[in-house]
């Protein structure tokens, strides 16, 4: 039976040794390594936020590229399956999670199930990625301050104890390299659960600037960051920790984070809000000279 990967990326490893314990061909040409122990971060498959680590593997002087490291799982039947193929939600009964190392064309001969391999990430997009998830976690608690006055209703509390903007409206958030793309439903359902989306639409240069006063002074103060797990293996749940100035905010995240504001020159948003049903928040991190 199988047993779950080891992840280390939480504590921002970036190298680590490990032996296959499977190699599997997919349809598309490419083959998928899974490593007992891994310091890559995988895409996410049920939500998708942050890309998965690049980098490489190798074995003595022998070493091939990895384009991307995915979430994977094998079932108790035997079922086997990658990414967007996995069947089930992360972290279903009856399945055991794993790290899939993607790497293009046909698998060499020295790399089969038993090998003893180095794993290297690629550790200046993992900085960037890394920078990039943390800015957007501090634009959506901005982001949620700037608008605490709009709401008629309770829509429940964010990890700061302002109304909670981000989690009853964000319906998609893709993070890049120093950056993310979040965008919000401002539909009927908002507004009957008490969000005045017509003054926030009258108010929205207001509210931008707010909000990128608000992630000045978060980097003015350069509060700590951090991870913390409730085990080693890629399924046990991870929380994003930052002690910010009006309390340590904690989130549910399974990505990677900085480990102080310190490491940002900056972060400012823009909002856009062509489409009145829809607003789109673009977040762009500077780091630190």
């Amino acid at each position: 039976m199988s047993t779950p990967t080891i992840v280390s990326f939480a504590g921002g490893a970036i190298t680590g040794d490990g032996t296959v314990t499977r190699v599997e061909s997919g349809t598309d040409g490419t083959v998928v390594v899974v490593v007992d122990a891994t310091p890559f971060h995988p895409v996410d498959h049920t939500w998708p936020d942050q890309p998965g680590d690049t980098g490489t593997l190798s074995s003595d002087d022998v070493t091939i590229p990895v384009t991307e490291a995915l979430m994977a799982a094998v079932s108790d039947e035997g079922e086997f399956a990658v990414g967007g193929d996995i069947p089930v939600k992360r972290g279903a009964e009856g399945w055991t999670w794993l790290v899939a190392h993607r790497i293009d064309g046909a698998a060499p001969a020295w790399l089969t199930d038993g090998s003893r391999v180095r794993l290297t990430v690629d550790a200046a997009r993992r900085a960037g990625l890394s920078r990039g998830h943390t800015a957007c976690h501090l634009a959506s608690l901005a982001l949620d301050l700037a608008v605490a006055d709009l709401w008629r209703k309770d829509p429940g509390e964010d990890a700061l104890g302002n109304p909670d903007f981000e989690g009853r409206a964000n319906q998609s958030s893709r993070i890049h390299e120093d950056g993310a793309v979040d965008e919000y439903r401002l539909g009927k359902s908002l507004r009957r659960a008490g969000f005045d989306t017509e003054t926030f639409a009258a108010t929205l240069a207001d509210r931008e600037q707010r909000i990128n006063a608000q992630l000045a002074a978060w980097i003015a103060a350069g509060a700590t960051s951090r991870v913390e797990t409730e085990g080693p293996t890629i399924v046990d749940r991870r929380r994003w920790h930052c002690a910010l100035p009006e309390g340590e905010a904690v989130i549910l995240c399974g990505g990677t984070h900085v480990r102080a504001l310190s490491e940002f020159s900056s972060i400012s948003v823009s909002l856009d809000l062509t489409d009145p049903q829809l607003l789109v928040m673009t977040t762009t991190a500077t780091a630190a000279g």
